[in-house]
């Protein structure tokens, strides 16, 4: 096969997006989409989307984790298939799309992504943990000195841990910086590693620290490795609703690569 792919990135979360508006790719086939996520052998990303038609939206989006697991929402590949989208020429400024947590609206502009997220409606508070689902499900954990913090192995024991076991989660550390910012850490389950972002991630934590009253404000610039993000909300007392992500989604690189492999559809 001689697949044809872009590159993109949001504040170091990379993937790999494929125009499949013909619908020729084999989803089905998840070796294909480990090796096109493989950093040695691949392309190399967090993850892969397919850029699908949709019946009455714009498109559709369908997301597979690195190791070729289809999976739920991802923040940053969302607002970088947006950024896709509008390259495309499928839209100028505003579009709604779905995905697999329901449909999202966004607008694009200058570089500049900001992404409507799910409503959330509970926030399970703990001693020492918040638990959320912002699309995808998130343990949202306060730490000190985060720079120095091993996330790799005290996110692998949390995601395989109790509760959450075999199903997993996404596990955040997050350290409050000055005028209500903060930095996040995360380890993303499917890619069993930190991640240099995480869209839904930033989400759960900004709001389980509004929750926390950690913050007052519906307005949170946060900082992740790959660069800054900022997530805003509105509160209700049924949890929050207009929930939006907000950073930029950069287009890397394009190019086509063979896949020798069996291409099973």
């Amino acid at each position: 096969m001689d697949i044809t792919f872009y590159k993109y990135q949001g504040t170091g979360n990379d993937f790999v997006i494929i125009d499949n508006r013909d619908l020729s790719f084999p989803r089905e086939n998840t070796d294909l989409v480990h090796f096109l996520c493989n950093r040695r052998f691949g392309v190399g990303a967090d993850g892969l989307m397919l850029l699908n038609p949709s019946d009455q939206y714009d498109f559709t989006m369908v997301y597979y984790n690195a190791d070729g697991s289809e999976s739920t929402m991802c923040g940053n590949g969302g607002r970088c298939l947006v950024a896709f989208a509008h390259k495309l020429g499928v839209f100028k400024k505003e579009t709604t799309f779905d995905a697999i947590d329901g449909l999202h609206y966004a607008s694009y502009e200058n570089g500049i992504t900001n992404l409507q997220m799910i409503d959330v409606n509970k926030v399970e508070v703990y001693d020492n943990h918040c638990f959320l689902n912002t699309g995808s499900p998130h343990h949202v954990q306060i730490v000190h000195n985060i720079g120095g913090y091993d996330v790799k192995t005290n996110g692998a024991k949390i995601r395989y841990g109790a509760p959450y076991f075999e199903e997993g989660t996404n596990v955040n550390f997050v350290e409050s910086l000055n005028n209500d910012k903060f930095r996040v850490r995360t380890y993303e389950r499917g890619v069993e590693d930190e991640t240099l972002a995480c869209g839904t991630g930033v989400t759960a934590v900004a709001i389980a620290m509004y929750e926390q009253k950690q913050t007052t404000s519906t307005k949170i610039p946060l900082k992740v490795e790959g660069g800054e993000l900022e997530v805003s909300f509105e509160p209700t007392e049924n949890g929050y609703k207009n929930v939006f992500l907000k950073g930029p989604a950069t287009f890397v690189f394009n190019g086509n690569i063979k896949y020798h492999g069996k291409a099973n559809r």
